[in-house]
Parts: structure tokens; sequence; C-alpha cells
């Protein structure tokens, strides 16, 4: 019988020792999507490309699908099949371009710089919703999340060199690109469609019912100038922190393995080809990850600010 971990079998870019691996199987990482698409959507340029490249206004949802389906490829999929999704990615945005809104310029969507925004405002919404919503991160487990995710910045054409590797750099990337964020026309189209999304008339009930208060709660832990920018409040950060906690519990109430199994179901895949043990779950990182982690734990701060990562004094 083979000695290799997992039998020899592919555990991909990640591994279920990474704290990526443990933490995108949480429930609450789709509250953390929608809030990437609220951040990514102050870029204009950012927010043109998409704009101007694809069918957002006729099929968000799809392209918050497709998304979803990418970030589980590139966590939980085979090495091969993740570098296939990237380079697919690539060669997409490769052909692609769109006209500045205020310039009238013409500009490349793979301009590195919209590439590390987008990357960034992800990976700083995935890391605030886990934390925010009650995962045991420790401050040595945010950096290291952040660090481990430049292998997605590679995926989508970044130099890896180029990309915040910790919570400190990460906000520290903010800081310096915020006095080109605004809300214009196309930040306000994507706020209308995640306020009410369209769906069928019958369907009117459901999506003020569910996911109303969903992308309330994601708008919400949003930093207060990004509301600014926006132009509407948010409830108070403690309030919002509690919604979040309460969602994040109601979320990891439903079986993890009926929720799985929506499709494209990465996580059932890969436990099949790894075995039981790599079955994902964030509260693992409180025992076997602390071996890695010096003994302190990361504390949040609840205005929902970027500087995010602290150490007890």
């Amino acid at each position: 019988m083979s000695t290799a971990p997992y039998g020899g079998a592919d555990p991909g870019l990640y591994g279920p020792g990474s704290v990526t691996w443990q933490c995108h199987g949480d429930p609450v990482m789709w509250i953390a999507g929608v809030r990437a698409l609220y951040l990514q959507a102050l870029h204009p340029r950012a927010v043109r490309g998409v704009m101007a490249n694809s069918t957002f206004h006729r099929d968000a949802w799809g392209r918050l699908l497709r998304t979803a389906d990418f970030v589980g490829t590139l966590t939980y999929g085979t090495t091969d099949t993740a570098e296939r999704a990237g380079a697919r990615v690539r060669a997409l945005h490769a052909r692609l371009s769109a006209t500045d809104p205020d310039t009238g310029e013409r500009f490349r969507v793979d301009d590195p710089e919209l590439l590390l925004w987008v990357h960034c405002a992800q990976i700083d919404s995935f890391l605030h919703v886990l934390l925010r919503s009650g995962v045991p991160l420790t401050a040595d487990q945010a950096d290291r999340y952040v660090d481990e995710n430049r292998v997605n910045a590679r995926l989508v054409g970044l130099d890896p060199a180029d990309v915040p590797a910790d919570t400190a750099a990460l906000a520290a990337y903010f800081e310096e690109v915020r006095p080109r964020l605004a809300a214009g026309a196309d930040a306000r189209a994507v706020d209308d469609f995640l306020r009410a999304p369209p769906v069928h008339p019958l369907l009117v009930p459901g999506r003020n019912l569910l996911w109303r208060p969903l992308a309330e709660t994601a708008y919400g832990t949003l930093p207060d100038w990004a509301h600014r920018l926006y132009g509407r409040p948010a409830p108070p950060p403690r309030v919002v922190t509690r919604r979040l906690r309460l969602t994040g519990r109601v979320l990891r109430s439903i079986p993890a393995g009926l929720r799985w199994r929506l499709p494209p179901g990465h996580i059932l895949k890969a436990m099949r080809r790894l075995g039981p043990g790599s079955r994902p779950c964030a509260y693992t990182l409180r025992t076997p990850a602390a071996i890695l982690d010096r003994p302190r734990r990361a504390r949040h701060d609840d205005g929902g600010g970027f500087k995010t990562w602290r150490s007890p004094d």
C-alpha cells in the first residue's frame, strides 16, 4: 500500500494542510462573495471591464455562480484542473478591452492593476467575513491565508511577487488604492442588482425574505468609506457583526454533506479523491494548525476597517 499522503492522490494547489482548504468550504463564503462584488465595483475601470464584456445585466446570477465554480476548482480541484481553469481565464481576459468611463481611454481587461484590485478585494472579503462570522483564525493563519492565495493571483495572470503576502501588506494596498475608487453608474448598477436581483414574479417574496437580508449583511460588512462612496448607510458595526454571526450559525447548522451536494460538488469530489481525512472544516484550525502558529488569536475590529488583524496587547 502506498505510504504517500492521500495514497498518492493529487491534493491540488492548496491541499488539506492549507488554511484556504479548510475555510473555503464554510457557507459564509457566499456572503463573502457578495461583499467582494460590492467592493470590486468601486474601481471604475475594473467594473467597466465587467460591464463592457459580459452579460452581467442579463446573467448576473450566472456570473456569480461561475466565479464560485472557479474558486472551488482552484481550491479543491486537482493541480491540472486548476491550472487549466487559470489558463482559460487568462486567455479570455487577454482578448478583452473596454473604454475608461471618465477619460475615454481604451484599456485591456488583463491590466495588472485591475487584476490586482479584483484579487485583493476578493481575498480581503473572504478573510473579513470568515473571521467576523466567528471562524477562529489566528493572526498567523490570517497571514498564511493571504500568502497561500498568491497562487490564485498567479493563475489569473499576476506575478505573485507583486501581490500582498500578508494582512499588513493587504491593508497597505487598500490605503494606497482608495483615492482611485468611486461609485459611478456601473457600481450603482451592481448595487441595484445585488439589492433586488431580477427573478420570476412568483419568486419575489422568497427573494425579499432570503436574498435581501443576505445582501444587506454583505453590504454592511464593507468599510465605512465604501458606504460613503455608495451613498447609503449601513447598520451600526456591532449590529452587522451580530447578524453575520447569527447567519453563520444558521448556515452551518445545515449538514455539510447536504450543502456540498449542490453542483458542481467540488468538495465531495476532493474527499472521494483524497479520503475522509480531507474533509474541510475551518474549526479544525483551532488545534492541528495551531502547531504551525504562535499561540495568539486575531481580534476583529467591528468597525469593518481594513486594519483587521491585531495581536492581543
